[in-house]
């Protein structure tokens, strides 16, 4: 792509943000289902938001290894799209569907068996009815899911991206108009609170994955590589392939967001009002991450279009660039957190006890942006190199032999009062954050390093 008048980086950045833009739009409304279901019943109730809590822990670890496992579509579509070989992408989404089904089912009974954990908490018992049952039913919408981000994996990879932005937007006014009515009891819908959030999320994954299936089917930009055209039964040996790829995609998207969601469940014991402050404070924390998680999406289409071109050197110009953006908004972000984390925490709640913890929480996730940024970018480059083991061995080290340990010494204070600089006492939730911010500070400098050396191996 090219335009008078400008620079290589302006020229990247301009086909970047054009794949980038609709996405960032559509992963906002996506994960603004999530802040709709905290933030509605946040206002019903402690104890629903409480539940919505803990059960949004099992599913979002759960959700996003799901993600991981589908986006090995991203890089292979995008490599036979700079090839030109349209029939193989046709032929390649057949069995990538055929993947997905496999995997949502597979998925959907993980999560429902992930109840058991609830067991090993203290919890109240109504407390605990209403999170497993929250999981029973939001888990029905597993298996479309799957199969949308299939879907948007391939549409994104051959540049359509409007029909996400636009079914992602459907889907959030679906779940904020149906949490209305059944969280609330509106209308004279039965009045499920915490429910009434896991159904509306339910039925808002089938129907996004009807529309998004009857888009491909008759728009125009679709039919040289419509995966739909013809049926193929499953070929193990391709989904295996696949799932060479996905796997470990999956693996590192699970370590980090089950750190983030260990941390909502060992918070707990601290009672009900740190709980909901850290889903509080995580869920906003989601919404943000969505602009360089798109970026990063887009990134391994950039990548991965210059590869199949045979093109290492545009490849690696194109991922420091994606990096660069991503720190850019990480900035941004991290003095906008700062700066209004107290009415952010008043969005959500109007316990003042939840408040205060919140804000709290909010100032370290202000701290970690700019390490979130990098590391997400930087993985995403690397995964358009059809790389995935090195960086999930990354966050395995940084999530769980970093955060984790580091978060329950501070967090329970387990540090011994005669080291240097120890807290007072047990930090809480405050402590298990700042093993966070440790963590992403790790795994951002081992990624960009790693970005570094592939990218100039692959120039030679």
């Amino acid at each position: 792509m090219t335009f008078n008048g400008s620079t290589p980086i302006r020229q990247e950045i301009h086909a970047l943000w054009k794949l980038a833009w609709p996405m960032i739009v559509g992963q906002l409304a996506t994960v603004g289902m999530g802040v709709a279901d905290v933030a509605m019943t946040g206002h019903k109730g402690v104890m629903d938001l409480a539940a919505v809590s803990l059960g949004t822990a099992l599913w979002t670890m759960v959700i996003v290894t799901v993600i991981g496992i589908m986006m090995a579509i991203n890089p292979l579509v995008a490599h036979e799209m700079g090839a030109g070989r349209h029939a193989n992408i046709a032929h390649m989404m057949r069995q990538a569907m055929w993947k997905a089904l496999f995997i949502g089912l597979l998925a959907c009974a993980a999560l429902n068996a992930a109840t058991l954990v609830f067991d090993t908490l203290d919890l109240e018992p109504s407390l605990q009815a209403m999170a497993t049952r929250f999981v029973h039913v939001i888990s029905a919408g597993m298996p479309a899911f799957a199969m949308f981000r299939t879907l948007q994996g391939y549409s994104t990879s051959i540049n359509q991206t409007k029909p996400i932005m636009l079914i992602s937007l459907g889907g959030l006014a679906f779940n904020i108009a149906a949490n209305w009515l059944l969280v609330y009891g509106n209308w004279g819908a039965p009045e499920l609170g915490a429910i009434g959030c896991a159904t509306a999320t339910s039925i808002g994954l089938w129907l996004m994955l009807a529309a998004m299936l009857i888009w491909i089917r008759h728009d125009p930009a679709y039919r040289a590589s419509d995966p739909f055209v013809r049926w193929d039964w499953p070929h193990w040996g391709e989904i295996l392939r696949m799932m060479r790829i996905g796997l470990p995609i999956g693996v590192t998207y699970f370590a980090e967001v089950s750190a983030f969601a260990s941390v909502g469940l060992l918070v707990a014991r601290f009672g009900v009002h740190a709980t909901s402050a850290h889903q509080i404070a995580l869920n906003f924390s989601s919404v943000i991450f969505m602009v360089p998680m798109s970026l990063g999406l887009a990134l391994v289409t950039r990548v991965g279009l210059g590869l199949g071109q045979n093109d290492p050197r545009q490849a690696r110009f194109a991922s420091w660039v994606g990096v660069g953006i991503s720190l850019a908004f990480a900035l941004l972000s991290a003095i906008g957190i700062a700066l209004l984390r107290y009415p952010i925490a008043a969005l959500y709640t109007s316990d003042p006890a939840v408040q205060a913890i919140t804000v709290d929480l909010l100032l370290l996730a202000a701290l970690f942006q700019l390490s979130d940024g990098m590391q997400v970018a930087a993985a995403s480059a690397v995964r358009g190199y059809k790389v995935t083991r090195t960086p999930m061995l990354i966050h395995l080290v940084a999530f769980w032999g970093i955060s984790l340990p580091l978060g329950c010494i501070l967090g329970y204070g387990w540090l011994p009062a005669w080291f240097p600089g120890a807290p007072a006492g047990p930090m809480e939730a405050s402590g298990f954050w700042i093993g966070l911010v440790v963590g992403l500070t790790f795994a951002g400098v081992a990624l960009a390093w790693f970005l570094a050396r592939l990218s100039n191996q692959r120039v030679g």
